[in-house]
């Protein structure tokens, strides 16, 4: 939709614990988008709820999961394309539980 509306735009990732805050680990993708004002600026697309509340607030981000354990990392850098393993992943299974039950880590 960004891209689709002339605004600069790029896959990034983390990684993150799925639960309790301690492994195992899954690479969550998210956004950027290129502003004038401030450059590129992370964000995500995935709503707020309970435990989860991102905001839109350039300069600052405020992303929807935060790093705050450890082995959890933001990746550097900003992807045209999504990267091989999130691919394979998707297009190797037929339904949503069997992504869910082999979430890739990609460290």
């Amino acid at each position: 939709m960004l891209r689709a509306n002339e605004i600069p735009a790029g896959l990034c990732y983390q990684r993150l614990t799925i639960e309790n805050d301690s492994p195992p680990f899954c690479l969550h993708g998210l956004n950027a988008v290129f502003l004038e004002a401030y450059g590129w600026y992370r964000v995500d697309a995935r709503g707020n709820k309970s435990r989860v509340d991102a905001d839109f607030c350039p300069p600052i981000e405020k992303l929807a999961f935060p790093i705050v354990s450890e082995g959890e990392a933001d990746f550097p850098g900003i992807y045209e394309e999504p990267l091989d393993v999130v691919v394979e992943l998707l297009e190797g299974h037929d339904s949503y539980l069997e992504v869910d039950s082999n979430l890739s880590d990609y460290c």
